[in-house]
């Protein structure tokens, strides 16, 4: 884990400590395959707070989903394998607990719902059923009582004529009704967290508005804490309590929704905010597009690993990496730069 962190962690409020659902600290995650070792986690550090929702952005590759499998012990070995960190779920050891532990801790305690429902429900087995399972592995009960949770879990959701949709399968309901049935499936067991990666990537506009709501309006009813994982740095501005920016498999900005939005402090956050569409811009502002690719893992440049696509680096961003550190109460940033210096 990084010295900062190490430092923030030490010295936290007491109260902050008692708030704690999630800790995370120095994950660090890797993948070997043809003779190449790839680092798809690379030291991340942050906690998660009861009741909150925490966003991990980023672009594609940039080791978002790979942290949230860690976290759940679903990283296929071969060849991946987590070879560094400490993951704490209200003081548990997640990364020695036995398979017959973490398996119980999945659904229960933590459930994650996928980006795309189509590939992660069953064709061939009804709603009802899907959903009716894990709350039968975790929490058992007889037929008729399943059927009522499923029921009422769907009416939850706001899927319209629930009895009958508990009859149906995934491919008679639309995309949007099948993201809603996914968040009812990961409510199943009351989780006390849910990671929700890339929720509403397949759906229009308006209906992700209207998912994000949703997992809004449900974790505050029920105190649950959520982690929100995307690649669009808009989705969250409304939803999320606090950022992790990632790139490369590293945090390089960490903050409040408020810090992140209105103070910036690394290139790549700037970079995400000028690439999306603004209401406070004036008409006819261009996006400015992130030059460049994403690097290769296996091969990351020296120094900062953003550096061939930023337009603040210098010779020092070249040769040093830079550490996670405190520039506020509740901000960080992975960059030698002050962007905001005119």
């Amino acid at each position: 884990m990084l010295a900062e962190e190490t430092h923030r962690h030490d010295h936290a409020e007491p109260e902050t400590q008692q708030e704690v659902l999630l800790r995370v600290s120095g994950l660090k995650t890797q993948f070997r395959q043809d003779g190449r070792t790839v680092t798809a986690v690379d030291g991340v550090s942050f906690d998660v707070r009861r009741g909150e929702t925490l966003a991990i952005v980023g672009e594609s590759g940039s080791g978002k989903s790979v942290t949230a499998m860690s976290i759940l012990r679903l990283i296929p070995s071969p060849p991946g394998e987590i070879v560094d960190g400490e993951v704490l779920f209200d003081g548990k050891d997640m990364l020695g607990l036995s398979d017959e532990e973490i398996r119980k801790m999945r659904g229960s305690e933590i459930a994650m719902i996928f980006q795309e429902p189509m590939t992660s429900m069953n064709p061939v087995l009804t709603i009802g059923r899907q959903l009716s399972e894990p709350i039968q592995v975790h929490r058992g009960g007889d037929r008729k009582s399943l059927l009522a949770k499923c029921v009422d879990l769907l009416r939850k959701v706001r899927i319209p004529d629930p009895e009958n949709r508990v009859k149906a399968y995934p491919h008679q309901l639309s995309g949007g009704m099948r993201q809603r049935a996914m968040i009812a499936m990961g409510l199943g067991c009351d989780p006390r967290l849910i990671i929700a990666d890339e929720p509403t990537t397949a759906l229009d506009v308006t209906v992700q508005a209207q998912i994000l709501e949703l997992l809004k309006d449900l974790t505050r009813e029920r105190g649950t804490s959520m982690i929100l994982i995307t690649h669009d740095l808009g989705v969250v501005a409304r939803y999320a309590d606090r950022i992790n920016v990632m790139y490369a498999g590293r945090i390089v900005e960490q903050g409040s929704s408020g810090d992140i939005f209105k103070h910036p402090k690394h290139p790549y956050t700037l970079g995400l905010m000028s690439s999306i569409p603004r209401l406070d811009q004036p008409s006819g502002t261009r996006l400015t597009p992130i030059t460049g690719q994403p690097p290769d893992l296996s091969n990351l440049p020296s120094g900062c690993p953003f550096h061939p696509r930023c337009r603040f680096a210098e010779d020092r961003c070249r040769a040093e990496r830079p550490p996670l550190t405190q520039v506020s109460d509740q901000h960080w940033k992975a960059c030698w730069i002050d962007v905001n210096k005119p």
